[in-house]
């Protein structure tokens, strides 16, 4: 049996997850929280994760009933991500590794998200819609690669929503993103949003510029609710993230769609890709907050794949990188 630690820090969330064989031993979690109408910072969210790492690493160790002596491999996200989290991380899965005498792996955080979709979903071969804080990407699997078909060309859909959450002062506990979410769920009055699909790519900066700007005007007269323009910016992000998706889908003559990513989460976006889905007569698969946001036991995964097909990541290589495309791992382990 092969058991492997994964560390994850690439954004506001460090965790710290134990995999066996496809089993999950244990997946502690914390969360950098900042005031409402503030973002976090490389910096901060560094800082932040320093002081809870080892914490977070003896939870795991101890959840899951495990010695240093019973880990065959650690893993950590190589990126990509912010950068001052990023080497927070790295330094420590480096120290560990050598402090135990295990062998080391570099993890694409993408690629965390999407093996570990796939275990826990146990889809076969899935066109993967990927949507976090820093990542949108439409990504199927052809020849040892996970290609991108469509991705966004600005910002992330993630950031979309966290920057409008900070306009209209929501809190950002336990994230912006859910807290829009349910705030969307009692608007009644659609704002009509520009929509830009580019052919398979999309574009998020513009539709918030104008949000922005239209969010006072319109809740200082009076013609919407906060709640009106959660709704309304919802449905028009989702709608164009259902576009892409299905059009990779017909390319690739798939018949399952997985969603990853902290974004994924969002039940209004399955929904919607469900009726999609339902209505091409394919399958849809998600999974819920434990597995969806940034964890450590996605890193965890994506290594035990990795390790299992022959690969390790030398000490001399084992640096990080803020940019690094889902399609530059080449995936040893998958036919």
């Amino acid at each position: 049996m092969t058991v492997v630690i994964g560390f994850e820090g690439s954004a506001n969330k460090i965790g710290i997850g134990i995999i066996r064989d496809g089993e999950v031993l244990s997946n502690p979690r914390r969360t950098y929280i900042t005031p409402p109408g503030q973002g976090f910072l490389p910096g901060e969210t560094a800082k932040h994760h320093r002081s809870v790492i080892l914490t977070v690493l003896q939870e795991a160790l101890d959840e899951a009933g495990l010695k240093a002596a019973d880990i065959d491999c650690v893993a950590y996200t190589k990126g990509p991500g912010m950068g001052a989290p990023l080497v927070t991380v790295a330094i420590v899965a480096r120290t560990v590794a050598q402090l135990w005498g295990k062998p080391l792996l570099g993890v694409n955080h993408c690629i965390g998200h999407i093996e570990m979709g796939r275990l826990i979903t146990n889809s076969q071969n899935p066109t993967v819609l990927y949507v976090s804080g820093g990542n949108t990407q439409v990504i199927a699997y052809s020849e040892r690669r996970y290609r991108i078909f469509g991705e966004t060309i600005d910002i992330a859909v993630g950031n979309c929503l966290d920057r409008f959450a900070r306009v209209i002062k929501i809190s950002n506990d336990p994230s912006p993103g859910y807290n829009i979410e349910q705030m969307a769920k009692k608007g009644t009055k659609y704002i009509e949003l520009p929509y830009t699909v580019k052919g398979m790519d999309v574009s998020f900066s513009g539709i918030l510029s104008y949000i922005e700007d239209a969010a006072h005007k319109l809740l200082s007269t009076g013609q919407c609710t906060p709640e009106d323009l959660c709704f309304s910016l919802q449905e028009t992000l989702f709608a164009m993230l259902v576009e892409i998706t299905e059009r990779a889908m017909a390319h690739c003559g798939s018949q399952e769609v997985l969603i990853v990513g902290g974004v994924g989460c969002n039940l209004r976006l399955q929904e919607m890709m469900g009726v999609m889905c339902k209505e091409r007569g394919a399958l849809l698969f998600a999974t819920d907050e434990r597995f969806c946001i940034d964890n450590g036991a996605m890193i965890a995964q994506a290594g035990w794949e990795m390790f299992r097909s022959g690969q390790v990541t030398e000490l001399s290589d084992s640096w990080i990188t803020q940019r690094y495309r889902t399609d530059e791992v080449e995936v040893t382990w998958r036919d």
